[in-house]
């Protein structure tokens, strides 16, 4: 028997904040947490974009040695943003270590910081310094550290799902925990997604010409995604944790429940590994509408992706249109922070569960002037106030992934 699925506590560190009052005090200000891109001896001579949705206030990290050692900094995210879920949705603690409650969560890489570290160390030529290396280093670097990293931290012996698909990384997370609760196979599930601060995936994007480099004097005015003025994305970092429940596992102990997850679906484009597809993105949004047994008319909301991208937004919208008409309002909330890569889809999830909980629909930030291409949806150009109850969270990869997210107003 299918079982219905619920979030009890949320988490996010972010570049507009990292408290759920701190992080809506940016939404309704259009508060943007994009600042200039810190300077890089390596790479910096190479990258033409000048702008990162960055993290730049203190956390207070209070983890034991015996867990530091095998942390890099997107551990440090990832645990402190389970630590805060877990406090705030109070599980039984005998739960954690049954075999019924698992972690989903990941990164686009592991810590590229620690990574490149090891790169430099290994082509110095220095056998000394080669041979130092510990295996610790490759456990901080390794692309499932913050899943593994969260399980020891916390003692959590259900199964690991560690997603490494760039952005649709913690979306798939969530879903993935999601289908593990709704089958049976677990009881709880912590998810989502962490990346650090390092400027190699900056690299990466700006020499395909994807990154926004006409406010490089003015970052705080970029990305601007469906604007006519967009010109690529900002990479950033950040983490978002999500506490997923069987719902009745969560009455039982009366629990507060944040939304129900209705639905979900990922898919991928079966082509172009770069390059958006309408079709695929279209696909992936219908069968997450039957896995939700929603239509199109019943979304008061949708969270796009929108990366700010030329092209991206462009087909995104269409496809939105091509489903949905002119119906659900549509906000991008990378326009505030930037691209958080693996940690988008669940930042994403917890800033639209503060949405639905208000019944406000932050604007996207900077859409001045809509592209004509991008106008077939209706766009949240400033707060609507209204009633939300059935929210979608989509987000696009690298390599063709798609992943459609439902959220419901619990009832």
């Amino acid at each position: 028997m299918e079982r219905r699925v619920v979030i009890t506590a949320c988490a996010a560190i972010t570049p507009i904040g990292n408290t759920e009052a701190g992080m809506w005090d940016a939404l309704v200000h259009g508060r943007s947490g994009v600042k200039a891109l810190k300077p890089d001896e390596l790479l910096s001579k190479y990258i033409h974009s000048g702008a990162f949705g960055t993290v730049d206030y203190p956390i207070a990290y209070e983890f034991e040695r015996q867990h530091r050692k095998t942390m890099g900094p997107v551990s440090y995210y990832a645990c402190q943003v389970a630590k805060e879920a877990l406090a705030q949705a109070q599980l039984p603690p005998e739960l954690f270590g049954s075999g019924r409650m698992g972690v989903a969560f990941g990164s686009t890489h592991g810590s590229p910081t620690v990574q490149r570290a090891i790169y430099e160390t290994f082509f110095s030529g220095n056998r000394t310094k080669v041979s130092g290396i510990s295996a610790a280093e490759y456990l901080k670097s390794m692309v499932h550290t913050t899943a593994v990293n969260i399980t020891k931290m916390f003692h959590i012996t259900g199964r690991v799902i560690a997603s490494s698909t760039a952005c649709t990384t913690s979306s798939q997370s969530i879903g993935y925990g999601f289908e593990a609760i709704k089958f049976g196979l677990q009881e709880a599930m912590l998810c989502g997604g962490a990346d650090e601060y390092d400027l190699t995936t900056v690299a990466v994007f700006d020499n395909l010409l994807a990154c926004s480099t006409a406010f490089n004097d003015t970052p705080g005015l970029t990305p601007r995604p469906f604007d006519k003025r967009r010109d690529g994305l900002v990479v950033g970092e950040g983490a978002g944790a999500v506490v997923l429940e069987s719902l009745e596992h969560a009455q039982r102990r009366g629990a507060p429940i944040l939304a129900e997850v209705l639905g979900f679906a990922c898919g991928n484009n079966g082509g172009d590994l770069i390059l958006p597809n309408a079709q695929g993105v279209q696909q992936t949004i219908k069968l997450a509408l039957e896995s939700a047994q929603l239509s199109p008319a019943q979304v008061d909301v949708i969270s796009a992706h929108a990366t700010a991208t030329r092209m991206g937004d462009i087909i995104e919208a269409q496809a939105m249109g091509a489903i949905y008409g002119h119906g659900p309002w549509v906000t991008a909330l990378k326009s505030y922070m930037g691209h958080t890569m693996g940690s988008c889809g669940a930042i994403e999830t917890v800033l639209m569960l503060s949405m639905m909980k208000r019944g406000v629909i932050a604007p996207t930030l900077h859409l001045e002037e809509i592209d004509d291409r991008c106008a077939m949806v209706r766009h949240a150009q400033e707060l609507v106030e209204q009633p939300i109850r059935v929210a979608a969270v989509q987000n696009f990869a690298f390599g063709g992934v798609n992943t459609c997210l439902f959220l419901k107003r619990f009832e």
